[in-house]
This record gives C-alpha cells, structure tokens and sequence, in this order.
C-alpha cells in the first residue's frame, strides 16, 4: 500500500510517500504561508522524485483540522482533487493527533498546542499505551490558562509540541515547571510523515473516506463567520 500524505493547517506546507515498509520521501517547508501556490509543486516534486505517478497512490491522506481555515481548506481540496482524479480513497488525520505522534513511545501525556491567538490554543490530550496512541481528551479550542488548569489535574509528566508550544512556553513553564517537558524542535512542525502513517493505519482498518464527504474540522467559527454572527445579534437586540 502506498500512502500520500499532506498537512497545510499550519504555516508549515508538508508532503509525505510511504510504504509498507518505510517513508519513501517527505518534503516540509516552514516559510510563509503560501500553500495555494506551494503545495501542488511540492507534491508533484516528491511524487517525480519517488519515481511514483499518482496512480501509483492507493490511499490520500490529508490533516483535516483544526488549524488555519485558509490553510485546511487548500489541503482539503488538494487532496479531494487528487482522490476524485484517481478515483481513490482518502483518510482525514486530527492535526493534533498526528503532532501528538511526532513524539513516538514516550511516557506520561501528550498535550500538542497550535496557537488560535488572544490566549486561545487548539490542543488534545494523547498518551502511548502498548505501542498504539490513544486519545485521552478529543481535540478542543481553549483557553490556554484552562489547559494549564487541566494539565495540573493529571500527575504525570507532560510533554508539549506544536507551535503554542513556543508562544506560551514562559506561562506553562511558571505553572506546570518541572512537570512538563518540551519537545525538540523538529517534533513541532506538522508533518506530513505522522499523517502518512497514521492514514496507513486507518486504511487497513478499513476506515476509508470518500473524497465527497471528507470536511474540515475548524473546531470554531471563522473570524469572519464570528463577526457576521455578531451582526445579526447585534441587529436582533436592536430590532428587539
């Protein structure tokens, strides 16, 4: 089986081929985000560069959210347009979960952190147990105070990843100190490897989408879906 992978929620475009076997190639760009001009290049370089042509692809896999919604949306239709194209299926990973799985087999909670702005982080709890990666707490949109709050509640050790990682290390650091752990560098980028492969494990479940229903998962309104919202109630306590 060959798995095609890509994650564009973040600042971060990345493309991902595996195998059976191993990570063929994976291709991860942490510069400005451009993904609608950057991603189809990057998958056709790494598809030309694995000697591999998108028939070759069995299984699309593709980071559906949460995380920037410009950035999922491109994702999503890349890959619906690549599925649809070839008439394959494809697998939506959790952002979260597949941060989560940048950190392999260790011990105590994963708490991956994307930064939502205005003291809000995207983030789930995850924890290794017989080699598998379960979900402790399913993905959520918080502030980061309650998640330091919620993290305090749990006596183990705890490692963070993600971008918020780096933007509330010094407030995490004050109220969880010891207790917490930051990943290396590398392990807060979104890639496109941990998606691979998580896609991999769910094909073979047999936990396929349709490119048809695949849908983002934003975990809040838009900035401009929040502001027209505030419109309308604005507009109904005025009229009330």
């Amino acid at each position: 089986m060959k798995v095609l992978a890509i994650d564009t929620s973040s600042i971060v475009a990345t493309c991902a081929v595996m195998d059976d076997e191993k990570l063929i190639g994976e291709y991860i760009l942490n510069h400005k985000k451009t993904h609608s001009q950057k991603i189809m290049p990057v998958i056709k370089e790494i598809l030309d560069s694995c000697e591999l042509d998108t028939e070759d692809i069995d299984v699309y896999g593709v980071a559906k959210g949460p995380g920037s919604f410009t950035g999922l949306r491109i994702g999503l239709a890349t890959i619906k347009g690549l599925a649809h194209a070839t008439n394959k299926p494809v697998v939506g990973i959790s952002t979260l979960e597949a941060l989560a799985f940048n950190v392999p087999y260790s011990q105590g909670i994963i708490a991956p952190i994307m930064d939502a702005r205005r003291q809000r982080v995207y983030t789930g709890l995850y924890k290794w147990q017989d080699g598998d990666l379960c979900v402790i707490d399913e993905p959520m949109a918080i502030e980061v105070e309650e998640l330091i709050n919620i993290l305090l509640d749990r006596n183990e050790k705890i490692i963070i990843n993600g971008d918020g990682s780096i933007v509330y290390k010094p407030i995490i650091l004050e109220k969880l100190k010891s207790r917490v752990l930051f990943a290396p560098k590398s392990a807060n980028l979104s890639r496109a490897s941990s998606v691979a492969e998580l896609t991999m494990a769910r094909a073979k479940e047999g936990k396929l989408e349709s490119y048809m229903e695949i849908v983002p998962d934003y975990l809040r309104k838009s900035q401009a879906q929040r502001e027209y919202d505030k419109k309308i109630q604005c507009s109904g306590e005025h009229h009330g």
